[in-house]
Parts: C-alpha cells; sequence; structure tokens
C-alpha cells in the first residue's frame, strides 16, 4: 500500500473524508464554527475547513526529508514483509560448492549451492503523534495561518530516528537486528596497532591509514574466495574529516582523494555521525568504520509499513493525530558482504 500523499499547497481544497467526520462529530467544533470571527456558515463548513488543513499538514509531514538519517538515507531499504505480519524470518546464506573441467556426456557435475542460517525476528510498530488545541485551531482560522507543521515535522523526526537507530544498533529487547547487532555474523576486522601506539586513526601516518583500508580490503576478499567486494564504506564524522583534510606524505592529495582514486573497489566514502564512540546508534562505544555493499541482495532495512499518519481523533479541546510506521530492522542476507572495524 502506498501511504505517501504528494504535497499540499496553503489553499488545497483536498481533504480526508474521515477527518472531516471526525471533526464534524467532535462536541467542541459547533462552538468553534459560532465563535465571533469565525465566519463559519455551519458546522460542516467549519469540519471541511480544518480538514483541508489538516491535510496540508499531513502533506508537508510526507515531504519532509532529514538528510543527517544515514541509513535512511542511504540503506537499501525494502517492503516486502506484510503490514499486519507479527515476524519475518529470512535466511543469511553462503556459498557452497565448485566447479570443474567436465567431459562430453559426464554425469558428475559437481552441486554449487547456497546454505543458509534461517533467523526469525519480530515486525515492530513504531508510534507517536501531534496535536491542535481548540484556541490553535480558533488561530489559524482568524489569522489567516495555515495550522503549524512543525508539530506534525517533529513526529515524523521521532518516527524518522527510532527507525534510523534500529538500522545501526537493532533493538535487542524487541528482537530487532541492526549492521552493528553483535551476533549477526558480520566479520570484524582487528586493526593493527600503529607506530605511535593504539588504533586511534589520529595517531596514525598516511600511510599506516592506508594500510588499514587495505588490509579490510584484502581479508574480505581472502575470506570469501574474491566473492564479496564492498564499493561503500561509512566513516565517522571525525575520521571522514581527518581522511579528507590530511595529506598523503610528500603530496598534495589528502588521504579520502588519494583513496578515491586508487581503491580500485570502494567508490562510496560515506560520513555516518551515528558510528563515533559516542552514538546512541553504535553498540560498540568505540568508533567503528562498516565496510558493504550497497545491493538490498546482500542486505536490506525492511520497513513493511512507512510512515502514516491516521484520521484526526477529537479530544476534550484539542485533536490529535496518531502516528506509525512498521519495522523488522536488518535483514543481512550475506553476512560476509560486510566488514566492520572498531577502535579507529
Amino acid at each position: 500500500m502506498n501511504r505517501n500523499r504528494k504535497k499540499r499547497t496553503a489553499h488545497s481544497m483536498n481533504y480526508d473524508a474521515a477527518d472531516r467526520a471526525a471533526l464534524r462529530s467532535a462536541p467542541f467544533i459547533r462552538s468553534v464554527s459560532e465563535s465571533d470571527g469565525m465566519n463559519f456558515d455551519s458546522t460542516d463548513e467549519a469540519a471541511v475547513f480544518f480538514a483541508r488543513e489538516l491535510d496540508y499538514v499531513k502533506g508537508q509531514t510526507y515531504d519532509q526529508e532529514y538528510p543527517d538519517m544515514t541509513a535512511l538515507r542511504t540503506f537499501p531499504i525494502t517492503h516486502d514483509v506484510p503490514e499486519g505480519a507479527e515476524t519475518v524470518t529470512f535466511y543469511s546464506y553462503e556459498r557452497t560448492g565448485m566447479a570443474k573441467i567436465i567431459a562430453n556426456y559426464a554425469t558428475d557435475l559437481p552441486r554449487a549451492d547456497v546454505k543458509g542460517t534461517p533467523t526469525t525476528v519480530d515486525v515492530k510498530s513504531v508510534g507517536t503523534s501531534y496535536g491542535y488545541s481548540v484556541q490553535e485551531m480558533r488561530a489559524s482560522r482568524m489569522t489567516g495561518k495555515s495550522l503549524d507543521t512543525r508539530k506534525a515535522e517533529a513526529a515524523r523526526f521521532q518516527n524518522d530516528t527510532k527507525q534510523n537507530m534500529i538500522a545501526w544498533a537493532g533493538d535487542p529487547d524487541n528482537n530487532l537486528v541492526g549492521i552493528l547487532t553483535t551476533g549477526n555474523n558480520v566479520p570484524l576486522y582487528t586493526v593493527p596497532a600503529c607506530a605511535a601506539g593504539g588504533t586511534s586513526m589520529e595517531k596514525m601516518t598516511p600511510e599506516e591509514i592506508l594500510g588499514v583500508f587495505n588490509g579490510i580490503v584484502k581479508s574480505q576478499a581472502i575470506i570469501t574466495s574474491n566473492v564479496e567486494k564492498s564499493d561503500t564504506v561509512f566513516l565517522p564524522s571525525s575520521v571522514y574529516i581527518h581522511l579528507a583534510t590530511t595529506k598523503i606524505t610528500d603530496s598534495e592529495k589528502t588521504i579520502l582523494t588519494f583513496l578515491k582514486e586508487n581503491q580500485p573497489y570502494l567508490k562510496n566514502f560515506i560520513d555516518a555521525p551515528e558510528l563515533e564512540a559516542d552514538s546512541a546508534c553504535n553498540p560498540y562505544k568505540s568508533r567503528v568504520m562498516v565496510f558493504c555493499k550497497l545491493d538490498e541482495r546482500k542486505f536490506g532495512l525492511e520497513i513493511p509499513m512507512e510512515f502514516y499518519q491516521y484520521p484526526a481523533q477529537p479530544t476534550k479541546l484539542e485533536v490529535e493525530v496518531p502516528c506509525e510506521s512498521r519495522i523488522a530492522g536488518v535483514m543481512i542476507y550475506y553476512p560476509m558482504s560486510l566488514m566492520i572495524a572498531s577502535g579507529i
């Protein structure tokens, strides 16, 4: 089901029939329609007016984007699981078998296959809400200004923040897996200590940093028999800045520029503040890098139901708009297509 809606203009004539019906039956709508300065001919006209206002607010909220949500902005996102599912099982695969030279009419062909390990996770709802008081509705009518969209945008922001956190760290209490969840079979690369001591990239020479990147790429090639090749690396913001501003010895090129130009497989270097040591999205509590291939055949963030705003629910002296999405976390089909390096 496509729950996205086109952006509405401030003078849109569109409205949700369910919003109109809810407002029409609200006990306070008659007093609002009859208040001085409202200029409504009937209760129904008032209900239609505020239903249009809510339609505008919802449209603006659906179109709002938050570029700082790195996972939502860059991860492959899938919608394969039905909205009503309570659990979902997916398989993590490793390739098995081999090929060989065969004779004509051979019947002993070797079998190539994949070995799958099932993982069952829960599908959970992410909920929030926003609302407007009767006075805010009166003020909107009298001043000619639309209802404040910032309330709805705040609800959308909180929803996206929770989804983004689950994409990275998962939610063990609710059986949801993230890229950094321990036990998800993603290989860990041990960063060697530099000559100055420790594994912090600020202590490393440019050549030692290049050695770390080369080591991770080679390690992935070795453990997968050169099948998996990451094309993307997510970096903590502080590390990204360091690579982008530190020059290679006796060169005018920065480390980041050199990597982009010379690494044969890595094409995308993404600044991800979620990977800082103090980020709530990072269960390692030390800076980490994530190498992967951005391909939904390798992994994907499963969102069975995108952010949805329900019809208005009048209660006492306000109108509340409940919001919900459904999420199943990250499904990692080929764990060896990713690699994590911590302590950088």
